[in-house]
């Protein structure tokens, strides 16, 4: 059995995909499906997937939830609430009782786009985080290389919240540059709550001329920081698409895990997925 753990769908008829900016990006300006991606899954084998958030509007969560509960590919949805609101245990107590609401999973907020660096160490974001925990939800990292540390701090002082850092935190593959990134990577590793997703590096790459050889460091960074019992495939689909066929992508990390052991491979593709979001 094979999982992804990473990817998106949107209808731009229901909503606008306001980060869908540049001439790099309109490829990604149509509608993309769970009927668009089901083909592709099962022909590279993939029989779970988690779908995952791409917007901060409160409307979306309930609609992935729905879409979820009429598809039998996706085992498990990453939503979007506010963190920040005061009710936001019973926010999501409501959510966890909409149809399909069993199969939310974990929650996330575009950290990435935040131009504090610490705003995961807000009061009340804070508070938010330990409501997440508490409702038995894992939450969902995207961030940026130079917000790393303020993940980790969030993270030690959230023992109980498990934390997964989406698309490896973003390090940057286009330039060759390992560092700050693999340093602050690993000190988020160092902490035995958190995960994290072998995602998203083919778009972080130089587009149209990134190799298996190119991405290499920053997996092994991932595979011996947080060991294949912690880290877990994402195929980003359908933004991978600028660089790669859903197929491709997972060939890729294939490739790029084909060191490790059988045992250590269906972590990384299936058993660490279902451990971390209780699929």
């Amino acid at each position: 059995m094979t999982v992804d753990a990473h990817h998106h769908v949107w209808d731009l008829t229901v909503r606008d995909q306001d980060w869908l900016t540049g001439p790099e990006r309109a490829p990604l300006r149509r509608n993309f499906t769970l009927a668009d991606l089901a083909p592709e899954a099962s022909a590279a084998g993939v029989d779970r997937t988690v779908l995952v958030q791409t917007v901060t509007v409160p409307e979306e969560t309930p609609e992935l939830l729905a879409l979820a509960a009429a598809h039998p590919l996706v085992a498990g949805v990453v939503g979007w609430t506010d963190l920040t609101r005061p009710d936001i245990t019973d926010e999501l107590a409501r959510l966890r009782d909409l149809p399909g609401g069993d199969l939310l999973k974990g929650i996330r907020h575009q950290v990435q786009a935040e131009a504090d660096p610490e705003w995961l160490l807000r009061a009340d974001v804070r508070r938010g985080l330990a409501a997440v925990a508490a409702a038995g939800l894992v939450y969902d990292l995207v961030v940026l290389p130079h917000q790393l540390p303020a993940c980790a701090r969030a993270a030690a002082a959230l023992p109980g919240l498990t934390f997964v850092l989406d698309h490896a935190g973003k390090p940057p593959v286009a330039s060759g540059a390992v560092e700050p990134w693999a340093s602050g990577a690993r000190a988020l590793a160092d902490l035995p709550h958190t995960v994290c997703k072998l995602s998203g590096l083919v778009t972080e790459a130089a587009p149209g001329s990134w190799s298996h050889a190119d991405l290499r460091p920053y997996a092994d960074v991932v595979l011996d920081a947080f060991g294949p019992g912690r880290t877990m495939f994402g195929s980003d689909w359908p933004v991978c698409t600028l660089e790669a066929a859903y197929g491709d992508v997972l060939a890729t990390a294939r490739a790029l895990t084909g060191h490790l052991d059988d045992a250590g491979r269906r972590e990384v593709f299936e058993t660490t997925a279902v451990r971390v979001y209780d699929l």
